[in-house]
């Protein structure tokens, strides 16, 4: 028998430096995701107007040149261009997690990482068996369309209903989110890849490399890094790999531990961190402009005149809608109680399984990602692509409805835990219940690195 002293535990605390930096990225994609919102809103009700020829108008309309094949409308920049920068910020909060952030250890990685992988197979497991049962061999396509969560999306229904999630359960939602965003983006680059140019990708890695040797010298200068990042991501467009991959790859090579000491030629001192100063710069870009303008061209569908008829009887739309809700449930809640039964983990004393379960249907939530993949599966504008996108609009407003009325019941315990984080700060500066309950942070104090 296992001691309880000695399990580990589900959704605790996270150190305190560690949750000052989860704490900073959920205020900012919580904001970002209440803009998003209202840009999607927008795009519906413009869509849906008398002057929906307007939008489309302004959505198809062709921007660029046409070498390495940059003649593009507004709603293609959007998302093989913009959605560059919120996969290059993914790309630096994946390298961070797993380097110097809470997934660096492996019993701490674990179950996030069990819980998004479950996240993923599950639904997509469901979502073919749907579309299988009815026949529809060519509708398979879109079977990664509902394993991806938005957790930008997901923050601003927190914000909205005025839930007060214990900080343990708010780090595990933006980890599993961001494992989540590292297997949308393998299946992407793998899956969803149309007539690969190897000669293109081979050239994407001469920038790529200059840009990978300039930030690892700590030389972080705007004029010579965004010429650099274009280039790269022009040559991985180029290549027949969707372009935001580029956006992953530039991220994870720049530096998130500070070096003993820097060339003289270094614009930043030795002990910057210059994924955290980047990130910081780019978050809110990011936030609230890139993926609002994604979702604003992307979510314009047609839901009179017969579109919302047409989804009901598509099997994708269907199989999308059950993925979204029930598959997510079932894969991050059922894996992680498979992991508080069967290992040495268990649930943290602050918390009941009614929060897992809340938690488990906010992760239905999905949207970027989910636009994304179904306009790659099925081509941008096409009926099925249309019918796809209702079904992810219409499954993440059921997810969160059904999360927002089991989180709501518990919201007198998160304010009783909430209050328990406010009692004052020691002499360290860092508040008592985390030094008694992580117990990890030994002299570290805030804003110093790890």
């Amino acid at each position: 028998m296992i001691s309880p002293r000695h399990r580990d535990r589900l959704f605790r605390r996270p150190t305190w430096s560690e949750a000052q930096r989860v704490t900073r990225a959920l205020r900012t994609e919580t904001v970002g995701g209440a803009i998003l919102l209202g840009a999607a809103v927008v795009a519906l009700i413009w869509a849906n107007s008398p002057w929906r020829d307007a939008y489309t108008a302004l959505r198809d309309l062709r921007v660029g040149f046409e070498p390495w094949h940059l003649d593009l409308s507004l709603g293609q920049w959007a998302a093989d261009g913009l959605l560059a920068i919120f996969f290059f910020v993914a790309g630096l909060e994946l390298k961070r997690e797993f380097l110097v952030g809470d997934l660096r250890s492996p019993a701490k990685a674990a179950v996030p990482v069990i819980a998004a992988a479950a996240g993923v197979a599950v639904p997509a497991l469901l979502f073919t068996l749907t579309v299988m049962a009815a026949g529809d061999r060519e509708g398979l396509r879109g079977w990664a369309i509902p394993t991806a969560t938005d957790i930008a999306f997901a923050l601003a229904v927190l914000a909205v209903i005025g839930s007060h999630l214990p900080s343990g359960l708010r780090s595990f939602l933006l980890t599993l989110a961001v494992v989540d965003d590292l297997i949308a983006i393998t299946i992407i680059a793998i899956f969803y890849t149309s007539g690969l140019d190897v000669v293109s990708l081979l050239l994407a890695v001469i920038p790529l490399g200059l840009f990978a040797f300039l930030v690892q010298r700590r030389i972080v200068i705007v004029w010579l890094l965004l010429p650099l990042a274009f280039a790269t991501w022009t040559l991985v467009h180029a290549s027949g790999i969707h372009a935001t991959v580029a956006g992953v790859l530039l991220g994870l090579v720049v530096p998130v531990k500070p070096r003993a000491s820097v060339p003289t030629v270094s614009t930043l001192a030795a002990d910057t961190d210059v994924a955290e100063r980047l990130e910081h710069r780019l978050r809110p870009l990011s936030a609230g402009l890139a993926v609002p303008v994604f979702a604003f061209f992307a979510s314009g569908v047609s839901i009179v005149g017969g579109g919302a008829s047409g989804a009901l009887r598509d099997p994708v739309a269907l199989g999308i809608v059950i993925a979204l809700v029930g598959g997510k449930l079932i894969g991050v809640f059922g894996s992680t109680f498979v992991m508080a039964r069967f290992t040495r983990a268990e649930l943290d004393a602050d918390l009941s399984w009614s929060d897992v379960l809340g938690l488990s249907l906010l992760t239905g939530v999905g949207f970027t990602v989910s636009l994304l993949v179904g306009e790659l599966a099925f081509g941008p504008g096409s009926p099925r692509d249309e019918h796809a996108k209702l079904a992810v609009i219409a499954g993440s407003v059921l997810a969160a409805i059904l999360a927002s009325i089991v989180l709501r019941r518990r919201n007198t315990v998160y304010r009783r835990i909430q209050q328990e984080d406010s009692v004052d700060a020691d002499a360290d500066g860092i508040p008592d219940t985390f030094q008694e309950r992580s117990g990890v942070d030994g002299p570290h104090r805030p804003g110093t690195t790890r």
